[in-house]
């Protein structure tokens, strides 16, 4: 008997064994026959219909890297069933390596059971041995791919909500502070710990900030842009004095050339300006210069921030923007601020890609670090954007 032909005929006792298997997963103890099975009838039939289906060399290529190939109805079911079931395993709390293990124990069961009663090897046997573990291995990507989705899903919600449950609270406090500075006599101790209170608490907002900026992007959207005109000079002018009062001991140069008018979301652009200033800040040199320069091309703008001191590892180049990286030596770790998680980089490119835009770094020790932009002269219409 055909492989394909006897997992059709035998779906009960397979998945008798595969509901075993994942009983004894500590999340599948208490489970319900049905929860433990969940989606497993349907990826056996469609696993084994779908060896059925004549395919190409190039898609058994194609197949055998986990990315399917055969163009079929039962091909696009074993992917449906495949993602139902790593999503499902999420909600049950399995975690990924159980995922990866029911399917060891599903192929091993399939073909111990069928060996045991196809006792004579022939030569359609390989072929029939190659299609199973192809489809296999297929559903298994989707399953591994939908799970691992569903999780960053998950943990992106959990962001979102925790920086919206926390800013109330924040506001309250910062508008409290605010109002005994107002109302407490002349103290240096009661006005030292208010001034730690506001720092600390502007820190947490702007962590905030981030993390519902990154669990906005990660939902699958682009950035939220609200677009009008813009005088860039006097926006990164604002935004430099700033961090020349917050860090009078550092030599911040600006530099700004042309005409930087433009239709941009000013906001977010004040996010760019100072999460690339604060990056310089915290890994530059202290001894040498920041420079913020910022110029105008006939339908782009560029802007670039410079520093000295060491540079980006070359294998961290890559990886920069990516979120949650922070790249730390034990010179910067001092000048770390506070409520950084490493989203500051991965916002700059989020905020510039949703204008149309391109954001880049070079780095040598030689001629240092420089973050550089390049931004088109309005935002690009809705239906246009791309998430980043």
């Amino acid at each position: 008997m055909r492989l394909a032909e006897f997992i059709l005929g035998n779906v009960e006792p397979i998945l008798v064994e595969w509901e075993t298997f994942a009983r004894s997963l500590e999340p599948g103890s208490n489970m319900t026959k049905p929860a433990l099975r969940d989606d497993a009838g349907a990826i056996l039939r469609t696993t084994a219909r779908d060896m059925q289906v004549g395919q190409s060399p190039a898609q058994q290529v194609s197949k055998s890297k986990g990315n399917g190939g055969v163009s079929s109805d039962e091909s696009d079911r074993l992917d449906h069933a495949s993602a139902m079931h790593g999503a499902e395993r999420v909600g049950s709390g399995f975690d990924i390596m159980e995922v990866a293990s029911e399917y060891r124990a599903l192929r091993a069961s399939v073909l111990r059971l069928w060996r045991k009663s196809h006792p004579h090897f022939d030569i359609d046997d390989i072929d029939d041995i190659t299609r199973f573990n192809e489809s296999i291995d297929q559903s298994l990507a989707v399953a591994i791919g939908s799970y691992t989705n569903r999780v960053d899903q998950s943990r992106r919600m959990f962001l979102a909500i925790l920086g919206h449950d926390l800013r109330n609270p924040l506001n309250c406090i910062s508008m409290a502070a605010q109002l005994v500075s107002r109302t407490t006599a002349e103290n240096p101790s009661s006005a030292k710990a208010l001034s730690v209170i506001e720092t600390n608490t502007q820190a947490i907002m702007q962590l905030i900030r981030d993390l519902t900026d990154f669990a906005s992007t990660g939902l699958g959207s682009a950035m939220p842009l609200t677009c009008g005109p813009v005088d860039l000079e006097k926006l990164c002018r604002k935004v430099f004095e700033g961090f020349c009062l917050a860090h009078p001991q550092r030599n911040l140069r600006f530099h700004p050339d042309g005409d930087l008018i433009g239709t941009w979301d000013a906001a977010r652009l004040g996010q760019v300006v100072s999460n690339l200033m604060g990056n310089a800040i915290q890994h530059g040199a202290p001894e040498g210069p920041i420079e913020l320069s910022v110029t105008s091309g006939s339908s782009t703008v560029v802007l670039s921030v410079h520093n000295e001191g060491s540079p980006i590892p070359p294998e961290m180049l890559a990886t920069v923007f990516d979120p949650l990286m922070c790249h730390t030596t034990s010179e910067t770790k001092a000048q770390r601020a506070p409520g950084s998680v490493g989203l500051g980089l991965y916002i700059v490119r989020e905020v510039v890609v949703a204008h149309g835009g391109t954001v880049e770094v070079a780095s040598t020790a030689q001629t240092g670090t420089t973050f550089t932009v390049y931004l088109p002269r309005s935002c690009p219409v809705e239906g246009d954007r791309q998430p980043g």
